[in-house]
């Protein structure tokens, strides 16, 4: 359906329009006024999107809300008025004081449950009772709301990887068809740790799984052909390509990037800045091969 400034008059239909949060990049909009701004070659205007539902069919209030619950994401997007805006410039109110959390400190167990609840946190009540012991011993005072959403960014799961780093204890392996292989596979996990980690004490967990093997063959002087860089995010591997008749120097890079976590907030943005950061990796580990390099990209987008 196409149409001009109104909704064309509708029967029976249901209408709703979905819209991004201020401050939420609009994709579509952004690069429409790109192109707006590539043909009049001017200034680039302001140009927001949103997407506009109409549903035919008998359908009640309640299954009316059911589906703008299910449609609308509240990480990213708002029901958008069908009303015509008067401007597109976003207000942005500045507050003149930040929320202090009094009582924080003194809240139990219980108390912090709520308090993770009413604030939409994503960090666990472990890491909150942390959080707030460092702030009673610590600090010795309240925190900020600031200071918690900023502490409950940057302890999320994608930022400081706790599901890959989070210590594995008492590993027990079911019975079942391939019981004898994960078996083997564990021992020999194992037995790589014993060699690579003498005399010092490593945690079990996903992350040293993942990485241990590699440690092993550098350590073993099998990994002479290893390029190493201040920025090392992505596996580059030197080796020597005949081109044209000539040898020249390559690297052969691999990049295993998850955003597990990002991905089940907002899937749209998790999956674009999965592949940003996948591709982002390769450049920041040797700026001066970007145009020699052979890009494998390994983008692991499957939930914990």
């Amino acid at each position: 359906m196409v149409y001009y400034e109104e909704i064309p008059k509708l029967n029976d239909e249901r209408v709703f329009a979905i819209e991004f949060l201020p401050g939420q990049y609009d994709q579509r909009g952004d690069w429409a006024a790109q192109c707006v701004q590539i043909v009049n070659q001017g200034i680039r205007p302001a140009i927001n999107t949103a997407k506009v539902y109409i549903l035919s069919g008998k359908i009640t209030d309640e299954e009316f809300s059911k589906i703008k619950d299910y449609c609308i994401n509240p990480v990213d997007s708002r029901e958008a008025s069908l009303e015509k805006p008067e401007t597109l410039k976003m207000e942005t109110e500045i507050p003149t004081t930040v929320e202090v959390l009094d009582g924080f400190i003194d809240l139990d167990e219980k108390g912090l449950r709520t308090f993770v609840s009413e604030k939409g946190l994503a960090m666990t009540l472990g890491d909150l009772q942390h959080v707030q012991k460092y702030f009673k011993d610590t600090e010795k005072r309240n925190p900020t709301i600031t200071e918690i959403k900023v502490l409950d960014t940057y302890w999320s799961d994608h930022c400081r990887h706790t599901t890959f780093m989070t210590e594995i204890e008492n590993v027990k392996i079911e019975d079942g068809k391939f019981n004898d292989i994960v078996k083997e596979a564990y021992q020999m996990y194992l037995n790589s740790r014993d060699n690579v980690y003498v005399n010092r004490h490593k945690d079990i967990c996903l992350m040293d799984i993942a990485t241990v093997a590699v440690k092993e063959l550098k350590k073993n002087g099998k990994l002479n052909d290893l390029d190493e860089s201040e920025e090392i995010n992505a596996c580059s591997i030197n080796v020597d390509v005949e081109v044209d008749g000539k040898m020249e120097k390559y690297l052969v890079m691999f990049k295993n990037e998850t955003h597990n976590h990002p991905t089940e907030i907002e899937p749209f943005g998790g999956a674009a800045t999965c592949l940003g950061g996948a591709i982002r990796d390769h450049y920041q580990e040797e700026v001066m091969f970007i145009k020699q390099c052979v890009l494998q990209e390994v983008l692991t987008q499957e939930r914990l």
